[in-house]
């Protein structure tokens, strides 16, 4: 892991801010937006969506995959999350096990809108991961 103050100059932070402001959450208020790089450099973004049943609520990054995924993306090099907290927020658990999937140990970049950054590799996030080997 590494953690830095910085402008926000790095392209696919800037997709993943701005996704933040197309987060439609009236009952958390808590607005989160994602950005994936493909390999070909491609930035795909996606932001959360609540439902009023709460179990039907898509995070911002598994919008993000899906649709990178839905846009003919397969290979993957960098995950960017980003909220409005102090305490930078990581993919939640039901994300982080689509990361696993569909992107490996990719990095994954925290980041606020004030510029704070962590950097960490998704297997240090989720270091036991259930995976396509264990069918």
């Amino acid at each position: 892991m590494s953690f830095a103050w910085a402008p926000m100059t790095d392209p696919l932070l800037v997709a993943a801010l701005g996704a933040r402001e197309n987060a439609f959450a009236p009952f958390s208020k808590f607005k989160v937006g994602a950005a994936i790089e493909g390999l070909d450099g491609r930035i795909h973004t996606g932001c959360n969506v609540e439902n009023a049943t709460y179990g039907l609520t898509m995070c911002a990054e598994r919008v993000a995959v899906y649709k990178a995924v839905s846009e003919g993306a397969r290979r993957f090099k960098r995950v960017a999350v980003a909220a409005e907290s102090d305490n930078l927020t990581p993919p939640c658990g039901a994300c982080r096990q689509i990361l696993w999937e569909f992107c490996g140990d990719v990095e994954i970049v925290l980041v606020n809108p004030r510029g704070k950054i962590e950097t960490f590799r998704l297997k240090d996030l989720f270091p036991r991961p259930f995976d396509v080997s264990y069918l």
